[in-house]
């Protein structure tokens, strides 16, 4: 599959995945209104509280991205390579040149945040600068510039905030219906409607989570197809992504909230490979996209 055809491919697989998101989004708001008499109200509380926390992650999800993984700014005549590389290939891309950030770590890694290509800010690890050979520092920036020209950063707060709105709206209409609170309200609900509802507090939050860890996974393979693009070297992020996965430790300040953001997986869990293990992943199997890559 040539990058073009890889690109055009992910970003309808990332549309479809974001249909089925706001249909679930939705249908279960709408589910919580008919049991509590009120559909409409119920959907349109749900989607003000998305926006609002929506808006303090666009803002300042990227200085505390930073001051969580003890990041540190990257000067020029400290890292010459890092900095021209991106210097280079941001004007290839067409995008302003991010700032440069760096994690005193060994174990290689990177990634991009920020709102907007122009309020964006790639880090990578002291680790992968030093192990690293240009081409592949290359192919590492360009994936990470392509997630700040693609708007990942915004795709997966969305999709983040909606998944914790599911989550918190949730957990209180189970307290609701545990303490039964809001009788009066569901005096003339059909008693299948709480059977449903039930298995929609149950079922909806882990469906959520599960398309939030595809929108991720299909946004990695996006910036894949689209880094080659910009270097016209496949190979280059292929062999540096060999080098990341071979590396045994992960990276230190990395945590749950954040390791979404990185290239690639930032902790080490064994070799264990299943439908299961991957399913639950933030990240497309390390050895499928170097394969992909490879047949670019």
């Amino acid at each position: 599959m040539t990058p073009y055809a890889q690109v055009t491919s992910n970003k309808w697989k990332t549309f479809g995945i974001f249909a089925i998101f706001i249909i679930l989004f939705t249908g279960f708001f709408y589910i919580i209104g008919k049991v509590y008499a009120d559909p409409w109200f119920y959907t349109i509380l749900g989607l003000i509280i998305s926006f609002a926390s929506s808006f303090g992650s666009y803002f300042f999800s990227d200085k505390m991205v930073l001051a969580t993984t003890r990041a540190r700014e990257a000067t020029k005549e400290e890292f010459f390579d890092y900095y021209t590389v991106t210097e280079n290939l941001s004007i290839a891309a067409g995008i302003p040149m991010p700032k440069l950030y760096v994690i005193d770590d060994p174990s290689p890694n990177a990634f991009a945040t920020g709102r907007d290509p122009k309020h964006a800010v790639v880090c990578a690890t002291t680790g992968l600068l030093q192990i690293m050979e240009r081409s592949e520092i290359e192919g590492v920036i360009a994936h990470e510039l392509s997630h700040i020209k693609n708007y990942d950063i915004l795709v997966m707060t969305i999709s983040a905030v909606l998944v914790g709105t599911i989550a918190l709206v949730a957990d209180i209409v189970m307290r609701s219906l545990w303490w039964g609170g809001g009788d009066r309200d569901r005096r003339n609900t059909h008693p299948a409607m709480y059977i449903l509802l039930i298995i929609a507090l149950i079922v909806t939050p882990i469906v959520a989570m599960l398309i939030q860890l595809a929108v991720s996974r299909q946004r990695e393979y996006l910036a894949d197809a689209s880094g080659a693009l910009l270097t016209r070297y496949p190979d280059g992020l292929a062999n540096a992504l060999v080098k990341i996965s071979q590396y045994p430790h992960g990276v230190a300040s990395a945590t749950t909230s954040t390791a979404h953001l990185f290239i690639a997986n930032p902790f080490r869990k064994g070799q264990i490979s299943s439908i299961v293990a991957n399913l639950f992943s933030t990240h497309p199997p390390v050895e499928k996209r170097i394969e992909i890559l490879r047949n670019m």
